[in-house]
């Protein structure tokens, strides 16, 4: 089949790319670093629809940012571009839609209290930030909660510009399949590293932050006390869960969402242990500090995604963090003839 993979240059994109390429498919690679190609040039994605049977919808500005200034950016770049893709993909007669989602859209995790029950905490107050009590607490009895696995059916609480940017998506998705009888897929990815990260940037991920630092020479920084859970998934996992969900898309109209995370939660505060372990360089400095935004514990029920279309991801913590320690050039953007922009 041939699939127009938006931000197919990017970090997650080139991967999936190579991926597609090895499961027969004819990826078409539409990117703004790499071709100049921006999703929300309408000529521009009616032209690079010609003969596409799918779509896999990767461009996007990612991270929380720097500041609320970011918002008409994010929003321009993540709503605006999805909509005039989904306008297009409507009048070409494109029927198939694959959307990088994002475990962001939730907030904070789930929770459970002894006495209440789950619990969904609001976001987390100043004054509890500063004064180092990180932990959320439950709001009826001020107990401590017991962190768990999110799965696709609980409540969207997205805390920041970022996340409300990707719940949006979610609904234009939704609407459109509506609209036209298409099928969309929104795969949430959890904490993706690998081969290709962006690096030096206020947008890139944790472990990219992590990983500059210590080929710097520096300790790598952790917010807060690192005790923070999330899911870090390995991107040619993530690649295998396109291919995968790509093959499902064919089952019928409407919309569907599934959470892609490894089922092996972590601490920040393990992954920097464990990174710095494996580049042999300073200890991690945990600093205390915090972004306002930021949820305290977010991990993923990827249950639906192994139960209903068979995927399983292949790759350990242990060896994820080696490979990405050593600065592996990345087998997915060789494969695919493309370099990721930094």
């Amino acid at each position: 089949m041939r699939v127009l993979v938006t931000g197919g240059a990017g970090f997650i994109g080139s991967h999936i790319v190579a991926e597609l390429v090895e499961g027969g498919h004819d990826p078409v690679v539409f990117d703004l670093a790499g071709d100049g190609r921006d999703v929300r040039d309408p000529a521009a994605v009616r032209e690079a629809l010609a003969g596409v049977g799918a779509v896999c919808h990767q461009a996007a500005k990612v991270g929380l940012g720097k500041d609320f200034e970011d918002a008409p950016g994010y929003v321009a770049a993540n709503d605006l571009g999805t909509a005039v893709l989904l306008a297009e993909m409507a009048k070409a007669g494109v029927s198939r839609l694959l959307l990088a989602g994002s475990m962001v859209v939730y907030g904070e995790g789930r929770y459970e209290c002894a006495a209440h029950g789950v619990i969904r905490p609001g976001p987390r107050a100043e004054t509890d930030l500063e004064a180092g009590r990180f932990e959320p607490h439950c709001p009826a009895c001020g107990a401590d909660l017991a962190p768990g696995l999110v799965a696709e059916d609980a409540p969207m609480d997205p805390r920041n510009v970022y996340a409300t940017t990707k719940l949006a998506q979610e609904h234009l998705a939704a609407s459109w399949a509506r609209a036209t009888g298409g099928r969309a897929v929104s795969l949430r990815y959890h904490n993706v590293y690998g081969p290709g990260m962006p690096r030096d940037t206020p947008y890139a991920g944790v472990a990219a932050l992590f990983r500059s630092a210590l080929a710097r020479g520096d300790a790598p920084r952790v917010f807060e006390d690192g005790g923070q859970r999330r899911d870090f998934v390995h991107v040619r996992d993530v690649a295998s869960a396109n291919a995968v969900a790509l093959d499902a898309l064919a089952d019928g109209p409407g919309f569907a969402a599934y959470n892609v995370g490894s089922g092996d939660p972590r601490t920040v505060g393990d992954m920097a242990e464990a990174l710095a372990a494996a580049c042999a360089g300073p200890a991690p400095v945990v600093t205390s500090e915090y972004r306002l935004g930021d949820v305290r514990h977010i991990t993923a029920d990827s249950a639906r995604l192994r139960r209903e279309l068979g995927w399983r991801p292949t790759v350990p913590f242990a060896t994820g963090m080696a490979e990405l320690a050593a600065g592996a050039a990345g087998p997915a953007s060789r494969a695919a003839g493309l370099v990721p922009h930094p």
